[in-house]
C-alpha cells in the first residue's frame, strides 16, 4: 500500500527558507521518479520540482533558482528546500512519483504540508 508522508511546512516571512521532507512507503522508491506538488487555494495542483532516477533535476519557472529537490534512497525520502519565499509560494505541497515527466503516478496522496508566507 502506498503511503506518502510529508513534512515541514509552516508560516514564514518573505524571504525566508523552509525545507520539506516526504517519505514514501509501499513502493520501490530508488526505481522512481519524484516530484513537489502543490495547490494553492483555487487553483489546480501543480508539478513544481521533480527529480529523476538518476538526479536530474526540474523546475517550474516561478521556482527557478529559488527551490531545490534533491533525494535519499536511503531513507526513501524526497526533499525540497525552499528559499527566498514568496507571498505566491502559498499553498498545500505534495509529493508523489511521477510518470510521464509531469502526471503524478499514483493516485494516493499524502495529507500535504501547508506552506504559508506572509508578513
Amino acid at each position: 500500500q502506498v503511503q506518502l508522508v510529508e513534512s515541514g511546512g509552516g508560516l514564514v516571512q518573505p524571504g525566508g527558507s523552509l525545507r520539506l521532507s516526504c517519505a514514501a512507503y509501499g513502493i520501490i522508491f530508488s526505481i522512481n521518479a519524484m516530484g513537489w506538488y502543490r495547490q494553492a487555494p483555487g487553483k489546480q495542483r501543480e508539478l513544481v520540482a521533480s527529480i529523476s532516477i538518476g538526479g536530474s533535476t526540474n523546475y517550474v519557472d516561478s521556482v527557478e533558482g529559488r527551490f531545490t529537490i534533491s533525494r535519499d534512497n536511503a531513507k526513501n525520502t524526497v526533499y525540497l528546500q525552499m528559499n527566498s519565499l514568496k507571498p505566491e509560494d502559498t499553498a498545500v505541497y505534495y509529493c508523489n512519483a511521477i510518470k510521464a515527466g509531469y502526471y503524478p503516478k499514483y493516485d494516493t496522496w499524502g495529507q500535504g504540508t501547508q506552506v504559508t508566507v506572509s508578513s
